[in-house]
């Protein structure tokens, strides 16, 4: 079999020359034992604006087997990832971080699980231990939140994966701009299993998905996937018509029974719940409607400049 393996890199140059050492050893122990025939290594840079790019193409000049995706811009993680496995030729796809915080040694140990039938291997972390105290259960929450909406989503997985040639075929006819992969993934329904790891340290740079990034990733999911909060307008709806229902007939009541109670504190309640309600649910409505939008003008998902050694 053909191994293709795809790391996005976004100004990765003080560990990049380490994470291409480590992956060229475990392919050497690969081959050598016959798991595999052939191999390539995708090297996606996503826009860098410092020398990660000058030392890939030094990489790549010595080593064919080593190619690089080069974007106009920085497009995201997301679209790296997209463009990695799309260019891919392997029969077996892995897409893995730069940063070797996903220790690239369980790469083994997924190609077992690919030669035993399975479509997907997910690398799943074994604990967040190592997170702070809001990274990790803010984590947490939003598994929590994607899977109460429906959403098919692993559990501690973020984008270290297998995928079989098959797979990869159905993923490029998937064109959505708004790209969510740790969902799109699972809906493609193949036969599945996982392999855990624990997580490492960087052992340089700073990390690519700092807290808004973070936050922005867990919208796109959300908002990409389900259309539950939409549903979730009608419900509050529904719910806001009960009691403003119930509101008018407690006003009847009171006036019928001669209590002093000022019927305009009930309805100045009422108005600011009811505008509060609509306001949340117009911008639920404006996010989706933003994406349609952005969809049907149909633009690319990224820009290549430049392609090497394929």
């Amino acid at each position: 079999m053909k191994l293709s393996l795809v790391v996005p890199c976004y100004n990765e140059e003080l560990v990049i020359s380490e994470t291409n050492k480590r992956l060229l050893k475990i392919i050497a122990k690969l081959l050598d034992s016959a798991q595999i025939a052939d191999f390539e290594i995708i090297y996606i840079d996503d826009g860098s604006s410092d020398g990660t790019l000058n030392i890939l193409k030094e990489i790549a000049s010595s080593n064919k087997k080593v190619k690089i995706i080069s974007f106009s811009r920085n497009f995201g993680h997301q679209s790296a990832l997209t463009a990695g496995i799309w260019f891919s030729s392997g029969d077996a796809v892995i897409s893995l971080d730069a940063d070797l915080q996903d220790p690239p040694e369980i790469i083994e140990e997924m190609i077992e699980k690919f030669n035993q039938g399975y479509d997907v291997v997910y690398a799943v972390r074994r604990s967040r231990k190592e997170d702070t105290f809001f990274k990790r259960n803010s984590a947490k929450l939003f598994y929590k939140i994607m899977q109460m909406m429906g959403v098919d989503i692993i559990y501690n997985h973020a984008d270290f994966r297998l995928l079989s040639k098959e797979v990869v075929k159905e993923f490029r006819k998937m064109k959505e701009y708004h790209r969510f992969i740790r969902g799109m993934i699972p809906y493609l329904g193949f036969k599945s299993t996982c392999v855990f790891y624990d997580r490492k340290k960087r052992i340089a740079g700073e990390t690519k998905y700092p807290l808004m990034k973070m936050f922005s990733l867990a919208w796109n999911g959300i908002t990409s996937f389900t259309y539950f909060p939409l549903r979730l307008a009608l419900f509050w709806s529904i719910i806001v018509f009960l009691i403003s229902i119930l509101l008018v007939f407690f006003l009847l009541v009171t006036k019928i029974r001669g209590d002093s109670v000022s019927k305009w504190l009930y309805v100045v309640i009422f108005f600011c719940v009811l505008n509060g309600v609509q306001s949340l649910f117009l911008g639920f409505l404006g996010e989706y409607v933003g994406k349609i939008y952005i969809e049907i003008k149909k633009r690319p998902i990224f820009v290549v400049k430049e392609k090497i050694n394929f």
